[in-house]
């Protein structure tokens, strides 16, 4: 299922991504650092939510207490707790 994550405190506004069971795939970020973020999608391509959220989560940018790779794993986890609610 495809997804769209408004992000807080980052300068991507959004992350869109597709989630099927627990593997996520085709992620793409609007605005931010394109280079950086364009790796991230990449890096990240195919591996599973929890894969994720221990690689990317807690990271910061700069005085921020978040990341839009942070952000990338709290987007995953609110939308694979989302499925599994909806079951």
């Amino acid at each position: 299922m495809d997804y769209r994550y408004k992000t807080r405190m980052v300068c991507a506004t959004e992350i869109r991504f597709t989630l099927d069971d627990d593997r996520v795939t085709n992620v793409s970020f609007t605005g931010g650092c394109n280079g950086n973020l364009k790796a991230v999608s990449k890096l990240v391509d195919g591996m599973t939510v929890e894969q994720i959220e221990s690689i990317l989560g807690g990271n910061t940018c700069n005085t921020k207490p978040t990341s839009c790779a942070d952000q990338l794993a709290k987007a995953v986890r609110q939308a694979y707790d989302e499925s599994r609610s909806a079951v």
